[in-house]
């Protein structure tokens, strides 16, 4: 579950995102005031479920007094046709909460049905699957919850939380060697290092410097398994680059300790959720 504060910022910014300055005007031109309604989000196809509280909290940030009944909570299964949610409350709140409600769950379900969908895909193997930060911007702390509810784990949440010296800061410091020297200098002995490499000569450099983890870029499978052998355990190994569900298995069978995807939060596709009054 994320901050509570950070949910709350999220919801409601959306909210105002969608009210504007004039608010619904379907909803208070067609609805009469003190209207109760009484609506289910129901999945219209089935996958992991990420949001709900999100969602519950769009309904009640309208109206502080909707009866909510969570019938599939955040990390649940949930087959086609299953209700999720009942919500009962102010007509027009409800409705004018809908689509928030809907924008957030069914982005967020998305998320945890892909993540899932790569977690069963190497399940007997070493690896474990991890988002990465790219995110879609003020959602990150949800996106990454939804990866955890899919079975996932999380990368960096942010530039603050470690180092991962990538291609173009080795190419700004003048090779990985100097890069590393300067990092090591410059953070304290709690801050993992990690370091981007694309091909053995690099990671050969790598094994020679005081590393934690190296991040196999963009390699394919035989040249992985080779990697992976010459790391030996010295150090955790992460393999990216166009990691989808076709692909993911190979990789993981190289015996690399993490696969990274950035799809599955920027790119993966909506589960399908409405709600019916």
């Amino acid at each position: 579950m994320p901050n509570p504060l950070i949910l709350d910022e999220i919801v409601r910014r959306a909210l105002q995102e969608d009210l504007g300055l004039a608010g619904d005007l379907t909803s208070n031109a067609v609805i009469p005031p003190g209207i109760r309604l009484e609506a289910r989000l129901v999945a219209r196809q089935p996958g992991v479920i990420a949001g709900v509280e999100a969602a519950s909290l769009a309904f009640r940030t309208l109206d502080p007094g909707a009866e909510i009944r969570v019938a599939v909570p955040d990390g649940g299964l949930a087959d086609a046709g299953a209700t999720l949610v009942d919500v009962r409350g102010d007509a027009r709140a409800l409705l004018t909460a809908e689509r928030t409600a809907l924008n957030l769950l069914c982005h967020l379900s998305g998320v945890a049905t892909a993540t899932r969908g790569l977690v069963d895909a190497v399940a007997g193997t070493r690896s474990r699957i991890v988002c990465t930060r790219k995110t879609t911007p003020g959602l990150r702390a949800l996106e990454k919850q939804a990866v955890r509810l899919g079975g996932g784990h999380n990368h960096r949440f942010g530039l603050g939380d470690g180092i991962l010296v990538k291609d173009n800061h080795i190419a700004a410091a003048g090779g990985i060697a100097p890069a590393v020297e300067r990092v090591r200098a410059a953070v304290g002995h709690m801050v993992k290092v990690e370091v981007e490499v694309d091909s053995l000569d690099q990671l050969a450099t790598v094994l020679a410097l005081p590393v934690d983890a190296v991040l196999l870029d963009n390699m394919p499978p035989d040249l992985l398994r080779r990697a992976v052998a010459m790391v030996d355990g010295r150090m955790v190994t992460e393999a990216s680059g166009t990691v989808g569900p076709k692909t993911v298995r190979a990789v993981a069978e190289t015996g690399v300790d993490i696969i990274s995807a950035g799809w599955i939060t920027h790119s993966a596709p909506i589960l399908d959720i409405g709600m019916d009054v």
